[in-house]
């Protein structure tokens, strides 16, 4: 079994990386007309700049997963501005996109919460749509929609949860198929539970992930042993699973810092009697930190190997 592992967005130690650099609507509209172009391209540029440094980064570490910033374009949604964020950045889309495909890379992104299909409300569904489509152009523009996902959460339950459930399979038909492709789903903290997720990816031809942490917060009364090997078979590829731990306690859901190898143990044992290949994106508040902290404590348990500066065998 062999495992790879990747991280989300910021690869801490190196110095003012953030893909993520923001510019409001407040401070866009209060700038001068004729330089509200400008400042949404100075900050995409620095954005881009800083995701080619990082992919540089984890190119260097053997690093095959990674999870894009979901705000490297400012306000590329929003309806008073939706502006052509890639004509002016073509060559720099495609130089992200040669990276991903010369070094094999596997790129994702994971919209925002409110991205959901679950709502009865019309304006909902039709800018969670538009943020999908926005996600699904960046993923174009790379040229990686061969190799990259949009992961999104099944969304609320509004009070019925059967109901929701349904409106989901109606309101995801607005979603264009060439996007729907590219979409998976993971079980959530509080709501949709492991077995829920996973019959609505069944229904829907979606791959799941699986998000463990979400899972030990939200059991549902789900044995998970049961359905690991029917999640891994949404997947036509390697399947892709979600870890962090909790932070505390009292903070259940929050993630930690770090990831504890005592608290994943239980699932990595799991997922080694399927013996199946698998990807782990770490979700940590440390992220390339944590990762590389977690592999070298897999990597130390007895009768694991050690691939690479992101893969192990067990």
């Amino acid at each position: 079994m062999k495992i790879r592992f990747g991280y989300v967005a910021n690869a801490l130690g190196l110095w003012d990386a953030s893909p993520s650099k923001a510019l409001t609507f407040a401070r866009y509209s209060r700038l001068p007309k004729n330089e509200r172009t400008e400042k949404l391209k100075s900050v995409t540029a620095q954005n881009l700049h800083h995701t080619k440094r990082i992919l540089h980064y984890n190119i260097a570490h053997e690093i095959n997963l990674y999870r894009f910033s979901s705000s490297l374009v400012p306000l590329a949604t929003h309806p008073e501005v939706m502006w052509d964020f890639i004509t002016p950045f073509k060559s720099d889309w495609e130089e992200l996109g040669q990276l991903i495909q010369q070094f094999q890379l596997r790129p994702s992104f994971h919209p925002n919460q409110f991205t959901l299909f679950t709502s009865p409300r019309t304006e909902v569904t039709m800018n969670a749509v538009k943020d999908m489509e926005f996600h699904y152009k960046m993923l174009e523009a790379m040229k990686a929609l061969k190799r990259g996902i949009i992961n999104i959460h099944i969304g609320g339950a509004y009070g019925d949860k059967n109901t929701s459930l349904e409106r989901f399979h109606q309101n995801i038909k607005k979603l264009p198929n060439e996007i729907k492709k590219q979409m998976t789903l993971e079980n959530d903290d509080k709501t949709y539970n492991v077995e829920e997720t996973l019959v609505t990816c069944e229904k829907e031809k979606i791959p799941m992930i699986l998000d463990y942490h979400h899972y030990m917060a939200n059991k549902g009364g789900v044995d998970l042993s049961l359905f690991l090997h029917r999640i891994f078979n949404t997947w036509n590829t390697i399947p892709k699973v979600h870890i962090s731990s909790p932070k505390s306690d009292q903070a259940y859901r929050s993630h930690a810092d770090f990831v504890s190898l005592d608290f994943i143990l239980p699932f990595l044992k799991m997922a080694k009697g399927l013996n199946q290949d698998f990807d782990i994106m770490i979700e940590a508040k440390k992220k390339n930190l944590a990762m590389l902290q977690l592999i070298e404590e897999i990597a130390s348990i007895r009768g694991v190997k050690r691939l690479s500066g992101g893969e192990v065998e067990w």
